[in-house]
């Protein structure tokens, strides 16, 4: 699990592509995160950089992205309450509500009690997963590997133009 999200410059870097270029919405910044980003590109991206680093990247699962996100505690945040959200995570009314459309430069917040940045907020992040249903009603508590089909890929953490309760 990276410290920060994966930024325009190091997605620029490893991938040559801009995405977000000419689209709306984009603070152009090699500091803010990637967007405009499917799901089929980031797993080239863990590709590339794997081959590149001579080490093995790849998605987490949501179990793992959960686990992480929480960093030990069991609360819906890693943070605690909800009201503590502020100075954890960029959100509809820090950033999309007051004009700041866009994804923000990765760090700039608090980290959750493991170091890692922006979990909750600014960009949503892909998953391994299938996104389903039933799934986990059903499936094991200890690391579920997640289903082996479904209607889309699960993604985490909600955005800066998500209110609060989606950024979990």
């Amino acid at each position: 699990m990276g410290i920060y999200q994966v930024t325009q410059g190091q997605w620029k870097s490893v991938m040559a592509t801009e995405p977000w270029s000419g689209q709306s919405v984009v603070d152009d910044n090699v500091k803010c995160a990637a967007t405009y980003i499917s799901w089929e590109d980031a797993i080239e991206f863990c590709k590339k950089l794997s081959t590149r680093e001579g080490r093995t990247y790849r998605l987490p699962t949501e179990a793992e992205w959960e686990y992480a996100c929480r960093a030990g505690t069991t609360a819906a945040y890693s943070f605690g309450h909800i009201d503590n959200i502020r100075v954890f995570a960029w959100f509809s009314e820090n950033a999309g509500r007051i004009g700041a459309k866009y994804a923000h430069e990765v760090g700039l917040l608090r980290p959750n009690d493991w170091g890692l940045c922006d979990m909750h907020g600014n960009v949503w992040e892909w998953c391994q997963d299938w996104m389903t249903t039933d799934y986990y009603a059903a499936s094991p508590e200890d690391n579920p590997g997640g289903p082996s089909s479904g209607s889309g890929r699960v993604c985490r953490g909600g955005s800066w133009d998500d209110p609060a309760v989606f950024c979990r």
